[in-house]
């Protein structure tokens, strides 16, 4: 993982671009695997962790009618957090994780189901659906390395946006 993130972070650097994050099921791991890269202070501005729903409300700016008619497991949800981290900590793009890693289901959603997305300069946005498995420690894992592929992959221009299902740990 540690490689990717230090491939995202080479191709913000030499852009001169900055990255925001926002967390909820994964806690913070996204901003701890990006800044155990020596450097990444020249473009990572920073990270919420919006673990409650109000924190996403209030701080980042997800709609609360959205919020109270799905919950905060969505991909909407994922795709506003992206956008207002952004907003908030003021850089070019914006990265969110969101989803259910357990052990009990949120939101009408099983674990294993997680969103994230990518909010880039000039209205760039993608989203990616995820149905994990594995116990807890392994989908949140896997929510990192997925953000940080859904990032590079907007980088460079080999984003996708099919749903995946993969097992957590891999």
């Amino acid at each position: 993982m540690r490689e990717v993130a230090a491939r995202v972070l080479d191709v913000l650097a030499r852009r001169g671009s900055t990255l925001a994050v926002a967390e909820s099921l994964t806690g913070g791991l996204v901003a701890a695997e990006l800044t155990s890269v020596p450097g990444a202070s020249r473009s990572l501005r920073g990270s919420v962790t919006a673990y409650a729903t109000d924190v996403k409300r209030h701080v980042l700016g997800v709609d609360g009618t959205l919020l109270a008619q799905r919950g905060a497991v969505d991909p909407e949800v994922a795709r506003q957090m992206a956008v207002g981290v952004r907003g908030v900590l003021g850089a070019d793009w914006g990265v969110s994780t969101t989803g259910v890693a357990g052990p009990d289901p949120q939101d009408g959603q099983p674990v294993g189901t997680v969103y994230v997305a990518v909010s880039g300069p000039h209205g760039g946005e993608k989203v990616a659906a995820l149905r994990l498995n594995g116990d807890r420690a392994e989908i949140r894992r896997e929510s990192v390395r997925s953000v940080l592929e859904l990032l590079s992959g907007e980088l460079t221009g080999n984003g996708r946006t099919q749903d995946t299902e993969r097992n957590g740990g891999t």
